[in-house]
C-alpha cells in the first residue's frame, strides 16, 4: 500500500503536526472543502490517534481513505474527496 502512496499527486496538503486530537481531524474536515471532487488531500499529523480518526471520518463523510504512510515522527494520510 505504501508503494502506491509514494508518487501520489495531492491537490492540498494540510500540516497539522504538533496538534493533538481532535485538532488534525478538525483540520481535515475544514481542508477537504478546498479540494476538488475526485482530488486527493494529504494530512500531516504527529498524533497517532489520527490514524484511527481520519479513516472513520472519511467513510462516514463519504470520502475514500487511501492510506497512511509513517515518516520520522509523523504520518501522511491521504483522503480522496468523493462528493
Amino acid at each position: 500500500m505504501t508503494d502506491l502512496l509514494e508518487n501520489i499527486q495531492t491537490a492540498k496538503t494540510i500540516d497539522a503536526r504538533g496538534t493533538a486530537c481532535p485538532g488534525p481531524l478538525l483540520e481535515a474536515k475544514r481542508g477537504i472543502t478546498a479540494v476538488p471532487v475526485g482530488e486527493i488531500m494529504e494530512l500531516l499529523s504527529s498524533d497517532e490517534e489520527t490514524n484511527e480518526d481520519v479513516p472513520l471520518w472519511s467513510k462516514k463523510a463519504g470520502h475514500e481513505f487511501l492510506g497512511a504512510k509513517e515518516e520520522a515522527g509523523f504520518w501522511r494520510l491521504y483522503v480522496k474527496r468523493s462528493k
